[in-house]
């Protein structure tokens, strides 16, 4: 998970060790530190003189210095209330919990998609509309880590997911979901497929779906809905808040053009989602 130094750090942790403790598992929490030398360099290709370009050195140094410090007292006091050791390198079956702070020089984006190819699941705050740089990340983490993403809600995490819904369509987005999904709906004592005004030739995935929960000993259903006058995502998320604490689906959006990646459905669920995501493309 990527630590900024923002406050919206603080439930980013507090999700990732909701998740992270069924599992006993390791969780790496990455600072990106920006390198103030490119950033200067590419302002004064804009017409700085050097003098400025020294100065904004040392406001850009000072800048990263002190985000990466309020990340690390941000991790330092979430591990201390969470009791939670600090491991480098947890053995193999280790059985508690266990945190590591690292932070390293580059953009989030580009560091966040290649520390994420080797994490099970990585998470990462949905951000405002407006904010370029936290969507790119999420892009970068669908797009390029091969991995689920679990982007928390703003209510906290429960203690244990006991429900989980999945926004069911016959797409290889939606199926990648499930199955990288699988340890987290496991362990539900509830699973429940929604589907959105389904067309008749849909009913068979579905079906299809629900039996192969059950081979899992899980106690699945499929339930449909109608699209309704407020839309298939109003619809889809009054009915998800209802009846799970976690939504699976699959990251929809045009892949071969990057800033699009997040379809207009996309976008909405993660503006108004009020559960956490797990999501994969």
């Amino acid at each position: 998970m990527p630590a900024s130094g923002n406050p919206s750090d603080a439930a980013t942790f507090a999700a990732a060790l909701a998740v992270a403790r069924p599992f006993g598992a390791h969780i790496e929490v990455l600072h990106a530190r920006y390198d103030p030398t490119s950033a200067a360099v590419a302002m004064a290709t804009d017409g700085g003189s050097g003098a400025l370009t020294a100065g904004l050195m040392e406001q850009l140094e000072n800048d990263a210095r002190g985000r990466e410090a309020k990340a690390r007292e941000a991790f330092a006091r979430f591990a201390k209330e969470a009791a939670l050791p600090d491991a480098g390198a947890p053995p193999s079956g280790a059985a508690g919990v266990t945190a590591q702070f690292r932070a390293e020089i580059g953009e989030e984006p580009r560091l966040l998609a290649r520390f994420g190819m080797t994490a099970d699941l990585v998470v990462a705050a949905r951000t405002p509309g407006e904010d370029a740089v936290g969507r790119t990340t999420l892009e970068a983490v669908l797009l390029e880590t091969g991995r689920p993403l679990l982007i928390p809600a703003a209510a906290p995490m429960p203690a244990a997911i006991q429900r989980v819904a999945i926004a069911w369509k016959p797409t290889q987005h939606t199926a990648r979901a499930v199955a990288l999904a699988m340890p987290i709906i496991a362990r539900a004592r509830e699973v429940v497929v929604l589907t959105v005004a389904e067309r008749p030739d849909e009913h068979d995935t579905t079906d299809r779906l629900v039996q192969a929960f059950g081979r899992h000993g899980l106690a699945a259903r499929a339930t449909g809905l109608p699209a309704g006058g407020d839309g298939a995502v109003a619809t889809l998320l009054a009915a998800a808040k209802d009846r799970a604490d976690l939504l699976v689906m699959g990251g929809y959006g045009h892949t071969r053009i990057r800033e699009w990646v997040f379809g207009g459905f996309t976008q909405q669920v993660l503006a108004d989602a009020p559960l956490p995501i797990v999501m994969a493309h």
